[in-house]
């Protein structure tokens, strides 16, 4: 597992190597992560956009951005977590990737929260990235 905290918030990323997903001899590799966004700080905020950086194996990079995740700008009130899994097809057998979401507090104001560069490995690849 991975994680960091920033300005009160926690993230935790456990990223998973999907086979049944994955076709290594058509070249796609295919990983969901489950993200835990704790709330430690004393008062609500809102998750209101995402960017991702993906590297490939190869060193092919590509930046992902947009609103909320999987459809949702969630709520999460002090003491509170709001967990979600989604995923990242590779046409690598390993990867890294690292982002930072854009929360909202209680008056409107925004800041950023750095989600931990996590590792995409899989039993196809020779070297481990760490």
């Amino acid at each position: 597992m991975y994680q960091k905290t920033t300005k009160n918030i926690t993230i935790s990323v456990e990223p998973t190597y999907m086979e049944d997903e994955s076709s290594p001899q058509h070249g796609l590799f295919f990983w969901a992560y489950r993200i835990v966004i704790q709330n430690n700080g004393a008062e609500t905020v809102q998750l209101h956009r995402r960017h991702w950086r993906i590297t490939d194996s190869s060193g092919l990079t590509q930046e992902v951005s947009g609103e909320g995740v999987i459809g949702e700008q969630p709520f999460v009130a002090p003491g509170k977590s709001f967990a979600y899994t989604s995923g990242a097809p590779l046409k690598t057998p390993g990867g890294m990737m690292v982002g930072q979401y854009t929360m909202k507090d209680a008056e409107g104001r925004t800041f950023e929260v750095e989600i931990p560069a996590f590792s995409l490995d899989s039993p196809h690849q020779n070297v481990m990235m760490h």
